[in-house]
């Protein structure tokens, strides 16, 4: 056994001379290395070092008086095992709470390098301090996100989950993660607040009409709007509880009380309804009561109110597949029995026989989704021989559609695809402004349009309905959409001025003319407003004439001598005699911008945005608004688009619960706090 002598060399000491029995020794008396080092790590501060028989030391924990491996006469086994069993918890006496490890021995056992282990371990960070607090809030956001029942918290196979995971965390009652939620809530609200109050647009809103299990309704206020950055948002803003959201004047009411919740009196641009909810409503003194006075609505109301195109999609696409109601009854029948049958590996067979390869799979649909339905009709245009056969061979089967109800099943598909398209083209475009609504509705309005006049009796009898309830919605919202897609430089009034062709014929002019008058008339209004511009694009004369400031004379001071005063008078009698183009008529004069895939409307307006800086704030405002309810990468094909039915468990809690639980959920979407997890030592290993 080597010791030291007193002058640090080591010394041979035969073994049989060190005692048999045990000797224990504290952290000032560690074993020194064969180099003559004391040990330094933290761990001995918590155990001791027994020397046993055979020349083998042992560490013991001064807390649990557990005793580990340490060394076994050359060997060395380290002190990481040693550090897991304070730091970890493996400690019972730690476990159970009984003792607490002072916090600067932890954060010190990561850095120790003393003893050699066996593999090279190295920490990106020291070991994560647990925080009941912390801990509480990522609970509850938790519980928000997925919508998980609140009263969770006190099921015993989760609290003993949490339990096997963290020891010291101390689960909450119900009532403690409501108020959670709730300050979450008012927390995230203020954020929410400052980025509106620093807002340089209007804001637009959407209404959606929300249903529970009970009596009671909501109404769900979501506001949209374009940031400094050219950055669209939507944003949920309320949900209220209200006894008859389809009364009169509860859309007000809840309009009013979510402008003044949010400090938006003046902001409001426009509101967008679905098709079930009253115009009336909107319109009402009661709202004009409470907006501010500064809260002038643009264009005498003309843009005002908004109807909801998602929305419209699934009213004609509901009432199409209505027309052929007992057909489809038939067809879901034939396909219920092709899937249950043995006919289900053979059906592909039998109606590639006819000649016409078959590309589509038979399916049933989900009766309140429209588009499942229109797949199902689809891919059975191409079975139908297929169906005809099955008839005839097999007696159990006698649900095959005619000719003729084949025939209307392939016009409702065609008009069904139509919509289907449409539908596609907005779910799938993340920033849905407000101008490519244009290009999808009026082709829409066009095909119904031509469709009742077909003197097919079967396709204008079935268009008929579709065409009476899309008209309807197409005189509501034409302007609002024309006017956007104006705002689109790779179309200007040049799209409007040709799908009006189409659609009009020869009466096309007058209708363009509305169009031209009222985008002109909006751009003056937003003169009359108060704005700053840059001289960097706009020279004195341009200023001038948008502040309305235009007997302003020039200024007399004159870097380059007075000798060019008269010049400058001259210029300003030149100027006074010629008439100055507007940024509007400037824009619409331009030459119009390469159509591309990549075009990106927001950017092109920030690029911009010093040329036209009063017809970019229109164009802020006008393209924010939310012509769909339904946003990007969502379902438009429910029937029940912009509404939402609350399970009982939703409808049983208090109404302020209720709204802070959908609105955080929306909010922390935009703003992932959840990813700020707390620290922990990620170790790796070298081998």
């Amino acid at each position: 056994m080597n010791m030291e002598s007193m002058d640090g060399d080591p010394v041979n000491v035969p073994v049989n001379l060190v005692p048999v029995s045990t000797v224990a020794m504290d952290a000032e008396t560690a074993p020194r290395t064969t180099r003559g080092r004391r040990k330094k790590s933290m761990v001995w501060e918590h155990f001791t070092v027994e020397v046993v028989s055979g020349g083998c030391t042992r560490a013991c924990c001064k807390l649990c008086k557990q005793t580990f491996a340490y060394s076994n006469g050359s060997k060395v086994a380290g002190t990481s095992h040693l550090k897991r069993h304070i730091s970890l918890g493996s400690c019972p006496k730690i476990k159970n709470g009984r003792q607490q490890l002072p916090l600067a021995s932890t954060s010190k056992f990561e850095g120790d390098t003393a003893d050699p282990p066996k593999r090279r371990y190295r920490t990106s960070n020291t070991l994560n301090v647990f925080e009941q607090e912390q801990s509480v809030t990522y609970l509850a956001k938790m519980i928000i996100l997925h919508e998980y029942p609140l009263h969770m918290v006190e099921n015993p196979a989760f609290v003993s989950f949490i339990q096997s995971l963290q020891p010291h965390f101390k689960m909450i009652d119900v009532n403690s993660i409501e108020g959670e939620i709730l300050s979450i809530f008012h927390t995230e609200k203020q954020n929410l607040m400052h980025v509106f109050q620093t807002m340089p647009g209007r804001i637009s809103l959407t209404v959606g009409l929300w249903t529970s299990s009970q009596s009671l309704g909501y109404i769900c206020l979501s506001g949209q709007h374009i940031d400094s950055e050219w950055k669209l948002h939507r944003r949920m803003l309320n949900v209220l509880m209200v006894s008859s959201p389809h009364s009169e004047n509860a859309l007000s009411v809840a309009i009013t009380h979510g402008l003044s919740d949010w400090n938006m009196k003046n902001k409001l641009f426009a509101v967008t309804l679905d098709n079930e909810c009253s115009s009336h409503d909107i319109y009402s003194s009661n709202l004009r009561d409470h907006l501010s006075d500064k809260n002038a609505l643009m264009l005498k109301d003309r843009l005002f109110v908004v109807r909801c195109y998602a929305n419209i999609l699934n009213v004609v696409a509901q009432d199409l597949i209505a027309s052929v109601q007992e057909i489809l009854y038939n067809i879901r029948e034939s396909v219920k029995f092709i899937k249950a049958s043995q006919w289900s590996e053979r059906i592909d067979e039998i109606a590639s026989q006819t000649g016409i390869p078959v590309r589509k799979d038979l399916s049933l649909d989900v009766k309140t989704l429209w588009n499942t339905t229109y797949l199902m009709l689809d891919a059975s245009l191409e079975y139908k021989h297929a169906f005809s056969f099955l008839e005839t061979c097999d007696d159990n089967y006698n649900e095959a559609p005619s000719a003729d109800d084949w025939k209307k099943v392939a016009v409702v598909c065609t008009y069904l695809k139509l919509l289907y398209d449409s539908a596609n083209t907005i779910m799938t475009t993340i920033d849905q402004t407000a101008n490519m609504f244009f290009h999808e509705a009026w082709k829409v309005q066009l095909e119904l349009t031509n469709a009742i006049l077909n003197e097919d009796t079967i396709v204008s009898s079935i268009a008929k309905k579709m065409h009476e309830k899309f008209d309807k919605y197409w005189k509501d919202c034409s302007l609002v959409l024309a006017i956007a897609v104006v705002m689109d430089p790779r179309f200007k009034l040049k799209l409007v001025e040709f799908s009006f062709s189409k659609i009009y014929g020869e009466d096309s002019a007058r209708y363009l003319k509305v169009v031209n008058d009222s985008i002109h008339e909006l751009y003056h209004e937003y003169i009359a407003q108060p704005i700053t511009l840059m001289t960097t694009y706009v020279d004195h004369r341009e200023t001038n004439h948008v502040n309305g400031n235009e007997d302003i004379q020039p200024s007399t001071s004159h870097p380059m001598g007075d000798d060019l005063i008269d010049f400058d008078i001259y210029l300003s009698e030149v100027s006074a005699n010629q008439s100055v183009k507007s940024e509007l008529d400037q824009y619409l004069e331009e030459s119009l911008v390469p159509r591309s895939q990549s075009f990106d409307i927001l950017n092109w307006w920030k690029l911009n945005n010093i040329k036209y800086p009063t017809l970019s704030n229109m164009a802020r405002d006008v393209l924010a608004i939310p012509v769909s309810m339904v946003g990007p990468l969502c379902s438009i094909f429910d029937a029940g688009t912009g509404s939402r039915v609350l399970d009982d468990y939703q409808s049983s809690l208090r109404p302020e619960t209720v709204e802070a639980l959908f609105c955080v959920k929306d909010w922390l979407q935009y703003f992932p706090t959840l990813v700020d997890l707390p620290s922990t030592a990620i170790v790796r290993r070298d081998f």
